[in-house]
């Protein structure tokens, strides 16, 4: 089984391109197939977008990331950031039924809905002084 990866980038959208690499380098080591190493791929870029965009909308920062990898098969993700807080019960579910179009789903909420679909375990923590813990999982498909 591969070592754990870290990777700590500034929290920035130019930083998304190297995340994207690092994350898609750890699901493929830890042996998930094309569809699953996409599903990370999108949950992690949703959560690092939402950092640049909300965790560090008035101050600088790294976003901080780590892939385990617990048992075969499967890749653990943990992101870290230390900007403003996050309480992803405070976020409304979006409106994901069968809407006429587009511009009838609810703004925001839909990150949190995607990387839940896309992920087998999604877990939030915040403590004081430390900031903003994501802790991700994702198991192969069993046939």
């Amino acid at each position: 089984m591969s070592q754990p990866r870290q990777l700590i980038v500034p929290g920035r959208f130019e930083s998304l391109t190297a995340i994207a690499a690092f994350i898609t380098q750890a699901a493929r080591e830890a042996g998930l197939d094309d569809d699953e190493v996409f599903h990370v791929e999108m949950a992690v870029d949703e959560a690092c977008s939402n950092i640049v965009e909300h965790a560090y909308a008035a101050e600088v920062g790294d976003i901080y990331l780590a892939c385990a990898y617990p048992a075969s098969g499967q890749l653990e993700v943990v992101i870290r950031d230390s900007g403003q807080a996050f309480d992803p019960d405070e976020v409304p579910s979006p409106n994901v039924g069968t809407p006429t179009d587009l511009d009838s789903l609810n703004e925001g909420g839909l990150g949190l809905y995607f990387m839940r679909k896309l992920m087998d375990d999604v877990r939030f923590e915040f403590v004081p002084g430390q900031g903003n813990t994501l802790t991700m999982t994702k198991r192969a498909k069993t046939d």
